[in-house]
């Protein structure tokens, strides 16, 4: 896990990039920012507060990670850091390149070498590119000799982090180590910065390995089980109950363990796991059958685990547990399907 509370930032260099689209350009700065010591702590806040997740990336490529340029830029500072402005002036060019769709803004690109970064107990530094994109209006009040004045300026906001990117001196071979911020794009424009500036894959650890076999064991449910079997909602719910039970109370995670728990009937066992084959070849991934259980990827998706039975637009039965107390039939005399549900008492 990634912790930064000793972070130290020394080198900064920032440039401001436009939308090619737009035939807006690019101005460099001439030289590394100087700042003193007052703003440094600010300037720590603004990059490195917001990331939180423990959901990691690597730089890729599908040929050659040389070939990434993100991946060639960064590689020149980490082992040199007094390439920091010769390399950034690689990195907001690239930037730009990728800065074709029309709802792209033009903003600030930082480019900042950090030191004392910790991974798994390592100490080690790191690289962040920061992109600005929008601006906030602050109030400004001056007393005066007998009231107030009140101007305003538009400024950044140090709370509201646009686009990020951390890459962590670690794992090189693979494509470093690498946490994402982007908290604008959330349309077509959001894939110049992940996709096609940064082309990163997520990283296959246990965040990856958990959030892609509940994703796996969702759909399965939901969608595979009823093409083969006889099933109702009520089984739905509780089987996506029981998933999502057994990763919450397991600190490893052994896909026998788990068939033989959560699905228990041979024949839906030897569906699960042909779809598990399946799945793995269309999603073009792989999904260990042993692997520690994050925590994180497990409150991550255990909102889309609700275990909720739809029934037309009257009814929504949100099923925590005792499967047993629910009962489907059919009422022939109004020709409905109707549920009951057993219980000690109301609240």
């Amino acid at each position: 896990m990634l912790h930064l509370t000793d972070t130290d930032l020394k080198k900064l260099v920032m440039h401001r990039v436009g939308n090619k689209v737009r035939e807006e350009d690019i101005l460099y700065s001439k030289a590394p920012v100087n700042f003193d010591y007052s703003i440094k702590d600010l300037l720590l806040r603004y990059f490195l507060s917001p990331f939180k997740s423990v959901e990691y990336y690597n730089l890729s490529h599908d040929s050659d990670i040389q070939l990434n340029e993100v991946y060639n830029y960064v590689s020149q500072i980490f082992d040199d850091p007094e390439k920091l402005y010769e390399q950034s002036v690689h990195l907001v060019h690239h930037l730009y390149e990728q800065s074709e769709h029309p709802r792209i803004k033009e903003g600030e690109f930082y480019v900042v070498y950090f030191t004392d970064c910790i991974i798994d107990d390592e100490v080690t530094d790191a690289v962040g590119l920061f992109k600005s994109e929008t601006k906030d209006t602050f109030l400004k009040v001056y007393p005066t000799t007998d009231n107030f004045s009140i101007e305003y300026e538009d400024g950044i906001n140090i709370n509201k982090l646009d686009k990020g990117c951390l890459i962590v001196n670690t794992e090189r071979e693979k494509g470093y180590l690498v946490s994402i911020v982007d908290n604008l794009s959330k349309a077509a424009e959001a894939q110049y910065w992940r996709d096609h500036f940064l082309q990163v894959k997520q990283r296959t650890d246990e965040f990856y390995q958990t959030e892609n076999m509940m994703r796996m064991c969702k759909q399965f449910v939901v969608e595979k089980l009823p093409e083969e079997f006889e099933i109702t909602r009520a089984d739905q719910a509780d089987l996506l109950m029981k998933s999502a039970k057994f990763l919450k109370e397991k600190e490893d995670f052994a896909i026998e363990d788990f068939t033989n728990e959560v699905f228990q009937q041979p024949e839906i066992k030897n569906t699960f796991d042909q779809f598990k084959t399946q799945y793995e070849e269309e999603m073009d991934l792989e999904i260990s059958n042993n692997f520690k259980v994050s925590d994180e990827a497990v409150k991550k998706q255990a909102k889309y685990f609700r275990s909720v039975i739809k029934l037309d637009k009257n009814f929504h039965v949100y099923v925590h547990g005792k499967r047993e107390r629910i009962v489907k039939g059919y009422d022939e005399e109004r020709g409905l399907n109707y549920y009951q549900l057993f219980f000690d008492q109301e609240s």
